[in-house]
Protein backbone atom coordinates (compact mmCIF):
# COMPACT_ATOMS: atom_id res chain seq x y z
CA UNK A 1 0.00 0.00 0.00
CA UNK A 2 2.52 2.25 0.69
CA UNK A 3 4.58 1.69 -2.72
CA UNK A 4 1.42 2.40 -4.35
CA UNK A 5 1.07 5.79 -2.49
CA UNK A 6 4.01 6.39 -3.58
CA UNK A 7 3.75 6.04 -7.23
CA UNK A 8 0.57 7.94 -7.38
CA UNK A 9 2.46 10.63 -5.66
CA UNK A 10 5.13 10.54 -7.71
CA UNK A 11 2.77 10.41 -10.73
CA UNK A 12 0.94 13.28 -9.65
CA UNK A 13 4.86 15.32 -9.74
CA UNK A 14 5.27 14.18 -12.93
CA UNK A 15 2.12 15.34 -14.13
CA UNK A 16 2.25 18.67 -12.78
CA UNK A 17 5.58 19.11 -14.35
CA UNK A 18 4.32 18.08 -17.43
CA UNK A 19 1.63 21.34 -16.79
CA UNK A 20 4.34 23.31 -16.14
CA UNK A 21 6.30 22.67 -19.04
CA UNK A 22 3.43 22.87 -21.67
CA UNK A 23 2.24 26.36 -19.53
CA UNK A 24 5.61 27.42 -20.50
CA UNK A 25 5.61 26.58 -24.14
CA UNK A 26 2.27 28.30 -24.29
CA UNK A 27 3.64 31.41 -22.78
CA UNK A 28 6.67 31.12 -25.37
CA UNK A 29 4.58 31.04 -28.10
CA UNK A 30 2.05 33.44 -27.58
CA UNK A 31 2.47 37.06 -28.51
CA UNK A 32 2.63 39.65 -26.48
CA UNK A 33 1.15 43.09 -27.36
CA UNK A 34 3.77 45.80 -28.60
CA UNK A 35 3.54 49.32 -28.40
CA UNK A 36 6.11 49.94 -31.69
CA UNK A 37 7.56 53.61 -31.46
CA UNK A 38 7.61 53.99 -35.33
CA UNK A 39 4.94 55.77 -38.18
CA UNK A 40 6.11 53.36 -40.49
CA UNK A 41 3.29 51.63 -42.38
CA UNK A 42 5.35 48.78 -43.91
CA UNK A 43 6.40 48.02 -39.86
CA UNK A 44 2.98 48.01 -38.73
CA UNK A 45 2.16 45.52 -41.92
CA UNK A 46 4.73 42.96 -41.49
CA UNK A 47 3.41 42.86 -37.88
CA UNK A 48 -0.46 42.77 -38.95
CA UNK A 49 0.02 40.00 -41.16
CA UNK A 50 1.78 37.91 -38.53
CA UNK A 51 -0.93 38.31 -36.38
CA UNK A 52 1.36 40.08 -33.69
CA UNK A 53 -1.19 42.36 -31.73
CA UNK A 54 0.06 45.80 -32.02
CA UNK A 55 -0.47 49.43 -31.36
CA UNK A 56 2.01 52.33 -32.65
CA UNK A 57 3.54 55.65 -31.32
CA UNK A 58 5.17 58.22 -33.91
CA UNK A 59 8.48 59.34 -32.24
CA UNK A 60 10.66 61.72 -33.04
CA UNK A 61 14.76 61.51 -32.47
CA UNK A 62 17.57 63.02 -33.91
CA UNK A 63 18.76 60.69 -36.98
CA UNK A 64 22.37 63.14 -37.54
CA UNK A 65 25.08 60.05 -37.48
CA UNK A 66 28.16 60.59 -35.24
CA UNK A 67 31.49 61.42 -36.10
CA UNK A 68 33.22 58.01 -36.39
CA UNK A 69 30.10 55.77 -35.87
CA UNK A 70 29.84 52.89 -38.13
CA UNK A 71 26.51 51.91 -39.37
CA UNK A 72 25.42 49.30 -37.44
CA UNK A 73 26.04 51.09 -34.61
CA UNK A 74 24.07 53.75 -35.60
CA UNK A 75 20.98 52.04 -36.34
CA UNK A 76 20.75 50.02 -33.30
CA UNK A 77 21.61 53.71 -31.54
CA UNK A 78 18.26 55.24 -33.40
CA UNK A 79 16.40 52.20 -32.82
CA UNK A 80 17.18 52.62 -28.64
CA UNK A 81 16.57 56.20 -29.19
CA UNK A 82 13.11 55.57 -30.35
CA UNK A 83 11.81 52.90 -27.79
CA UNK A 84 13.07 55.51 -25.19
CA UNK A 85 11.38 58.52 -26.55
CA UNK A 86 8.21 56.36 -26.44
CA UNK A 87 8.86 55.20 -23.11
CA UNK A 88 9.21 58.87 -22.14
CA UNK A 89 4.80 59.56 -23.12
CA UNK A 90 3.70 55.95 -22.57
CA UNK A 91 2.80 53.73 -20.49
CA UNK A 92 3.20 50.13 -21.87
CA UNK A 93 4.50 46.42 -21.02
CA UNK A 94 6.91 46.03 -24.06
CA UNK A 95 8.18 48.68 -26.26
CA UNK A 96 10.00 48.55 -29.90
CA UNK A 97 11.81 50.60 -31.78
CA UNK A 98 13.70 49.84 -35.10
CA UNK A 99 15.57 51.45 -37.69
CA UNK A 100 16.50 50.96 -41.20
CA UNK A 101 19.42 52.14 -43.04
CA UNK A 102 21.17 51.08 -46.33
CA UNK A 103 25.23 50.86 -46.68
CA UNK A 104 27.04 50.45 -49.95
CA UNK A 105 31.12 51.18 -49.97
CA UNK A 106 30.87 51.61 -46.27
CA UNK A 107 28.00 54.57 -47.12
CA UNK A 108 25.21 54.86 -45.18
CA UNK A 109 21.97 56.21 -47.83
CA UNK A 110 19.70 56.98 -45.42
CA UNK A 111 16.20 58.71 -46.66
CA UNK A 112 16.72 61.12 -50.07
CA UNK A 113 15.95 64.70 -49.25
CA UNK A 114 15.00 65.63 -52.77
CA UNK A 115 14.29 64.04 -56.38
CA UNK A 116 17.72 64.77 -57.56
CA UNK A 117 19.28 62.74 -54.65
CA UNK A 118 16.95 59.95 -54.56
CA UNK A 119 18.39 59.90 -58.34
CA UNK A 120 22.00 59.67 -57.51
CA UNK A 121 21.43 56.84 -54.88
CA UNK A 122 19.82 54.86 -57.42
CA UNK A 123 22.57 55.55 -59.82
CA UNK A 124 24.67 53.99 -56.89
CA UNK A 125 22.87 51.25 -56.13
CA UNK A 126 21.98 49.90 -59.84
CA UNK A 127 23.85 46.78 -60.98
CA UNK A 128 25.42 46.53 -57.74
CA UNK A 129 24.83 44.48 -54.07
CA UNK A 130 24.44 46.53 -50.91
CA UNK A 131 23.53 45.66 -47.31
CA UNK A 132 20.49 46.20 -45.30
CA UNK A 133 20.75 47.01 -41.31
CA UNK A 134 17.91 47.28 -38.69
CA UNK A 135 18.23 47.61 -35.17
CA UNK A 136 15.61 46.55 -33.04
CA UNK A 137 15.84 47.73 -29.18
CA UNK A 138 13.20 46.17 -26.53
CA UNK A 139 12.29 47.43 -23.74
CA UNK A 140 10.34 45.84 -20.75
CA UNK A 141 8.51 47.11 -17.68
CA UNK A 142 9.74 43.95 -16.34
CA UNK A 143 13.29 44.47 -16.90
CA UNK A 144 15.73 47.28 -16.75
CA UNK A 145 18.18 46.20 -19.31
CA UNK A 146 17.23 46.86 -22.89
CA UNK A 147 17.82 44.30 -25.77
CA UNK A 148 19.18 46.12 -28.51
CA UNK A 149 20.46 43.60 -32.13
CA UNK A 150 20.83 44.21 -35.43
CA UNK A 151 19.92 42.14 -38.69
CA UNK A 152 21.85 42.38 -42.18
CA UNK A 153 20.75 41.80 -45.73
CA UNK A 154 22.14 41.91 -48.66
CA UNK A 155 20.45 43.10 -51.52
CA UNK A 156 21.35 43.26 -55.16
CA UNK A 157 20.33 45.79 -57.37
CA UNK A 158 19.22 45.42 -61.34
CA UNK A 159 21.13 47.50 -63.77
CA UNK A 160 18.65 50.49 -64.52
CA UNK A 161 19.09 52.84 -67.64
CA UNK A 162 18.18 56.74 -67.25
CA UNK A 163 14.19 56.44 -68.10
CA UNK A 164 14.00 53.54 -65.14
CA UNK A 165 15.66 56.28 -62.82
CA UNK A 166 13.73 58.98 -63.63
CA UNK A 167 10.58 57.05 -64.06
CA UNK A 168 10.61 55.37 -60.47
CA UNK A 169 11.85 58.60 -58.84
CA UNK A 170 8.52 60.42 -60.48
CA UNK A 171 6.57 57.86 -58.88
CA UNK A 172 7.24 59.03 -55.09
CA UNK A 173 8.09 55.77 -53.86
CA UNK A 174 11.89 56.16 -53.15
CA UNK A 175 11.25 59.56 -51.22
CA UNK A 176 10.62 57.86 -47.71
CA UNK A 177 12.52 54.97 -48.17
CA UNK A 178 16.43 54.45 -46.73
CA UNK A 179 18.58 53.62 -50.40
CA UNK A 180 15.26 55.23 -52.04
CA UNK A 181 13.45 51.91 -52.52
CA UNK A 182 10.81 49.79 -51.61
CA UNK A 183 11.55 46.05 -52.27
CA UNK A 184 7.79 45.53 -51.39
CA UNK A 185 6.78 48.34 -53.83
CA UNK A 186 6.91 49.33 -57.68
CA UNK A 187 10.42 49.06 -56.68
CA UNK A 188 10.45 45.25 -56.21
CA UNK A 189 10.96 44.86 -60.24
CA UNK A 190 14.56 45.83 -59.64
CA UNK A 191 15.96 43.36 -57.47
CA UNK A 192 17.99 40.76 -58.20
CA UNK A 193 18.91 38.99 -55.66
CA UNK A 194 18.28 38.75 -51.59
CA UNK A 195 20.33 36.87 -49.40
CA UNK A 196 19.24 37.04 -45.71
CA UNK A 197 15.88 38.15 -43.92
CA UNK A 198 12.95 39.73 -46.91
CA UNK A 199 11.39 41.52 -43.97
CA UNK A 200 14.42 43.17 -42.60
CA UNK A 201 14.79 44.83 -46.25
CA UNK A 202 10.72 46.29 -45.57
CA UNK A 203 11.71 47.69 -41.69
CA UNK A 204 11.19 45.18 -39.38
CA UNK A 205 13.17 41.91 -39.19
CA UNK A 206 10.12 39.63 -37.41
CA UNK A 207 12.60 36.78 -36.68
CA UNK A 208 14.83 38.75 -34.45
CA UNK A 209 12.30 40.39 -32.90
CA UNK A 210 10.54 36.94 -32.04
CA UNK A 211 13.50 36.24 -30.51
CA UNK A 212 14.49 38.72 -28.67
CA UNK A 213 10.75 38.79 -27.33
CA UNK A 214 10.93 34.98 -26.53
CA UNK A 215 15.11 35.13 -24.59
CA UNK A 216 13.06 38.30 -22.54
CA UNK A 217 10.65 36.25 -21.38
CA UNK A 218 12.52 32.98 -20.53
CA UNK A 219 15.14 34.96 -18.38
CA UNK A 220 14.65 34.23 -14.33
Amino acid sequence: MEDQRKNQASQLRESDLDLTRSDIRSALVHLPKLLLASSSPRRSEILRISGWPFQTLSVTVDESLRRGETAVNYVKRLALEKAKAAAAVCSASLMVGADTTVVIDEKILGKPRDAAAARLMLQTLQGRWHVVLTGIALLSAESATPKVAHESTEVRFAAMNEDEIRWYVETGEPMDKAGAYAIQGQGARFIEGIKGDYFNVMGLPLRLLYELVRDLRVQP
